[in-house]
């Protein structure tokens, strides 16, 4: 049996594997967000383990029997948050997350004080990265920046908390703007440039590699054995383990809080002026490339609170009552959190374009399912300009339970879809996986396969013929409004 555990934006998701790679069992508990500022985006950490603590006594409850066969721990998680320990170890300040835009001037700041840093790091500086982030807590909370010891990305510190150890894998520090991506280590140059050095840094690791046991204590109260802790992924990466995305040309969607565009490459391929993100697979030797839409499967969760509906289902039956052999009347700009690939627009916002009195809740729903899509178009885009080979396309994340979604995206697209089993699990799914690869030797291909596959989604002939037009006004949208922002 192995154990994904998963640090989420919105929830700690908690499985159990078995040794046919069969899901038996899973928790979660949910996490919330504070934005006291405008672009500002936080967390506690101390809840982010008290989450998990509560998961796992979740599943304690369900399945005690197999949480003491479990021989590994996998972790995976949100990317990016900047979490802060002093020298006792304790939480400086909440967290500050993938989504927060506040650091646009230290991004500035960052590549001043580095001038070589997208060669170092294959990325250009964004407010999403971490790196950012410890500059303006330097600038603007100079206390809590002299009290910094050690500097964890999310789900390491759940790893702290259960290991004691100060660990990290290549993919989620590829995003830090601390790695050097190509040689896959930390970068000096890039440290010097915050005012920190290796020593505020954890441990690397490869995504299979153990980082230590689980205390004593902590597989106590889980009612587990001591057993090992694998150093995981970043919730992408290890999304493309759970869907078998670790062969060249390979890609999935993740249609989660945020959007993502995921490449899996045997070569190191940086765009960063288009603002790609090029980072570390969490298996030795493999990179990948990424866009990102700040916002995806939120924009739903935000217009169904907006259009008065109970939840996202009622809301997706009347969308799919929309007339799709026509147009949508109504466009709509996703960028609720800021924009990433490819304008890397902190300060954009969401935009409906075209309202009218036969404006509905439905169309306002389409608009957004569509705005997203778009939103994608725009990422695959620099990913082909990068110098990526698309062939086949995975779903996954909430996203992915809808049809109707999946038929717009692939019009859109101009790309067949699948959707396999697992999808919608996601990054946990790949945690437990990679704490199996760590356990077992065995070879990736046998345990990294891609689940069955449920269906396949194909371009709609009509639909894309108007989508192309579409798409066209939605770009032209964002140019028209983006100086309005």
């Amino acid at each position: 049996m192995y154990l994904g555990i998963d640090l989420g934006t919105s929830c700690v998701k908690v499985i159990i594997l078995d040794n046919n790679d069969q899901l038996l069992a899973q928790a979660s508990s949910a996490l919330t967000i504070s934005r006291p500022h405008d672009q500002w985006s936080e967390q506690d950490p101390n809840h982010w383990w008290q989450a998990t603590c509560s998961a796992m006594a979740e599943l304690k409850t369900q399945k005690p029997e197999l949480l003491k066969a479990i021989k590994s721990i996998g972790l995976s998680g949100q990317m990016h948050g900047a979490t802060l320990l002093d020298s006792d170890n304790q939480v400086i300040r909440p967290a500050i997350l993938w989504n927060d835009g506040r650091s646009e001037i230290q991004c500035k700041t960052l590549e001043e004080n580095e001038p070589n840093s997208r060669n170092i790091t294959g990325n250009i500086a964004m407010p999403g990265f971490t790196a950012p982030k410890l500059l303006w807590v330097k600038e603007h909370e100079p206390e809590n920046f002299n009290k910094v010891s050690k500097v964890l990305l999310p789900k390491d510190f759940l790893r702290f908390k259960m290991t004691g150890d100060f660990a990290s894998d290549m993919s989620d520090s590829a995003g830090t703007l601390w790695l050097d991506v190509k040689n896959r280590c930390w970068s000096e140059a890039m440290l010097t440039a915050t005012s920190l050095s290796i020593e505020h840094m954890p441990q690397l690791f490869e995504g299979t590699d153990i980082t230590g046991k689980l205390s004593p204590n902590i597989a106590s109260l889980w009612g587990m054995e001591s057993v090992p802790v694998v150093a995981g992924a970043g919730d992408n990466a290890a999304g493309a383990i759970g869907i078998g995305v670790i062969k060249p040309n390979q890609a999935f969607l993740s249609l989660g809080t945020s959007g993502v565009y995921f490449v899996a490459n045997e070569q190191y391929l940086p765009n960063p002026d288009n603002a790609a993100h090029t980072f570390c697979h969490c298996l030795s030797d493999t990179w990948h490339q990424m866009s990102v839409v700040l916002s995806a499967a939120s924009c739903l969760s935000w217009v169904t609170k907006l259009t008065g509906y109970g939840n996202e289902s009622a809301l997706l039956e009347q969308i799919a009552k929309c007339d799709f052999s026509q147009p949508n009347s109504v466009l709509f700009l996703p960028y609720l959190s800021g924009e990433r690939t490819p304008h890397n627009n902190p300060n954009a916002k969401g935009v409906f374009f075209g309202l009218d009195h036969n404006t509905t809740a439905a169309s306002l729903g389409r608009a957004v399912l569509e705005g997203v899509a778009f939103a994608f178009a725009d990422g695959q885009q620099v990913l082909l300009d990068a110098g990526a080979t698309i062939d086949e396309i995975t779903v996954i994340g909430g996203g992915s339970k809808s049809r109707l979604w999946g038929d717009i995206l692939a019009s859109v697209l101009n790309r067949s879809l699948s959707y396999r089993e697992g999808g919608v699990v996601g990054p946990a799914y790949g945690a437990a996986r990679l704490a199996r690869i760590a356990v077992e030797q065995s070879p990736l291909e046998s345990i990294c396969t891609s689940g069955k596959l449920e269906h396949l989604v194909l371009p709609n002939p009509e639909m894309q013929v108007y989508y192309a037009d579409q798409y066209q006004k939605f770009k032209a949208l964002y140019q028209a409004t983006k100086h309005l922002f």
